[in-house]
């Protein structure tokens, strides 16, 4: 059992999520106090309760202790077990929610990840079921995490009635490789998926030829599928979205998204995706900026020598990961800019020292 002097003590409900990672990983326990506590409706939200849920069928004596007003939680960390697992997410958050974070600590169980969820496939708080599986996942990739992963859609589920079905499978790995990764390329092709449920499949036409007509005066190798589901796969209430992914030719993604709103009409749809991604792809980078805390977290897991990646200014989302990467893993980045000549230079290239992490879970074969 852990001294009260051990445990890391920790303030709001902003950051939850990556802070449960970096204790289960770190096996730091974490305390976590004055969540909303200030709020009409005091402590944990429905979703966040069901992401510990979800986190102890993952993990192995894992101990959770929440306060009767549930605006304090402690966590003590088990082992990561893995396997195969279902969950039902609330509606009020998509699937998205709980897949990040079980996606950073997938790779380091015991066996193999075989995770169902169902939900909310494409909200427009967090990451969608098609940025997960097109762009999330490639990242893994330079970290040795590749063979075996796949994230499949089996139904989609439009927010507020969701009926979306997804299937993840994470193999399991000894060591993360070191990155380094500073060299952006430049853009070489544009690809992207428009999808459409429970409305006229025409919509997902009319985003595309949309966002073509401001890309195609950039680059000419573009092609957006159209993701039409019907029946009982196009989940319970109608909805439509387009996501869009610039590569560059070193295998660096930019990536954007726009979901459909009452009164909007699929054309304005297409161009706020393509807006979003010629702003993303401006600020440069190999990595965009929804995946800058996923990333700096395989680095500093990497093998013990110095890891370096291009990327774009901090979010203050990555600013806060970055201070608790340092309270749980004594790990800090150096991160100077990547044209020392130039003082207006938005990329920023960030390095640091793996800490050599071995799944110690993991089952031999």
């Amino acid at each position: 059992m852990a001294q009260p002097s051990s445990i890391l003590h920790f303030s709001g409900h902003q950051y939850l999520r990556s802070r449960l990672v970096l204790s289960i990983l770190s096996g730091k326990p974490v305390r976590i106090d004055k969540i909303r506590s200030e709020d009409k409706n005091p402590g944990l939200k429905d979703y966040e309760i069901s992401l510990l849920r979800l986190l102890e069928k993952l993990t192995n004596g894992i101990e959770i202790e929440i306060s009767v007003t549930g605006t304090a939680i402690l966590l003590r960390p088990g082992v990561i077990m893995g396997g195969v697992l279902q969950h039902e997410c609330p509606l009020s958050r998509s699937i998205g929610y709980f897949l990040e974070p079980v996606i950073m600590l997938a790779p380091f169980s015991k066996k193999p990840v075989n995770l169902t969820l169902k939900g909310i496939t494409t909200d427009k708080h967090d990451l969608s079921a098609d940025i997960l599986r097109t762009v999330t996942l490639p990242h893994l990739q330079p970290f040795g995490i590749s063979e075996g992963l796949e994230l499949r859609i089996k139904r989609r589920g439009a927010s507020p009635g969701g009926g979306g079905e997804l299937q993840f499978l994470c193999p399991i790995i000894k060591q993360v490789k070191t990155l380094n990764f500073i060299d952006a390329g430049k853009i070489k092709r544009i690809r992207g998926v428009a999808h459409a449920v429970r409305v006229n499949p025409q919509f997902s036409t009319r985003m595309m030829e949309a966002s073509r007509s401001l890309l195609n005066r950039y680059i000419p190798d573009i092609y957006i599928y159209s993701d039409v589901y019907k029946g009982d796969e196009s989940g319970k209430s109608p909805g439509y979205a387009m996501t869009l992914l610039a590569e560059t030719t070193t295998s660096a993604i930019h990536c954007s998204e726009a979901i459909s709103q009452p009164g909007v009409a699929p054309e304005d749809i297409g161009i706020a995706a393509a807006q979003a991604l010629l702003s993303e792809i401006e600020k440069g980078g190999c990595i965009d900026r929804r995946h800058q805390t996923m990333v700096l977290l395989m680095m500093v897991l990497g093998s013990e020598d110095v890891g370096r990646c291009l990327m774009s200014e901090p979010t203050s989302k990555t600013i806060q990961f970055l201070r608790d990467i340092k309270a749980f893993f004594g790990t800090s980045f150096k991160i100077v800019s990547a044209d020392q000549s130039n003082l207006d230079c938005t990329q920023l290239l960030y390095s640091c020292y793996g800490t050599g992490y071995v799944n110690s879970n993991r089952t031999l074969a």
